[in-house]
């Protein structure tokens, strides 16, 4: 079974500003209501630590491997709940510029595994309005 959310969203800032908040994961605490923190090594090929809480539903923290890592544009990573084809699940955020001065965030991820439609209520529920709250608060933070 396959699942996708994706959610975009328009901030007045440059892609650069908006990767700047990104990027600076110690920070995620402040002003991320989704994504509380992620540790380790981030760049391509690596494993790093990832607690989600999102709102109305249990938190959790996993350990993906970073799929991107492009300074500006995209980071993606891969996680699953156990063991591979149970429920994985490729994360995404995505900066395009638009060339007004303006950026479009999208915030995705695509589910697999057969799990997914045991899950499929949570993931239109909890897990989308945790998207949503974290697109708004960024784009809060980067318009600043």
């Amino acid at each position: 079974m396959k699942k996708e959310i994706r959610t975009e969203i328009t901030i007045q800032a440059s892609p650069e500003r908006i990767w700047e908040i990104l990027s600076n994961f110690e920070n995620y605490a402040n002003w991320n209501p989704f994504i509380k923190s992620i540790r380790g090594n981030v760049k391509t090929g690596e494993k790093i630590i990832v607690r989600l809480e999102p709102p109305e539903g249990k938190g959790m923290t996993f350990k993906p491997k970073v799929l991107a890592f492009d300074k500006n544009k995209e980071f993606r990573w891969m996680g699953h709940l156990l063991f591979p084809g149970l429920f994985d699940g490729e994360h995404r955020f995505e900066l395009i510029d638009n060339g007004d001065g303006t950026t479009t965030f999208i915030h995705a991820e695509k589910f697999r595994g057969i799990l997914v439609r045991m899950f499929s209520k949570m993931l239109d529920g909890s897990t989308l309005n945790g998207f949503r709250a974290m697109n708004q608060k960024l784009k809060e933070e980067a318009e600043k």
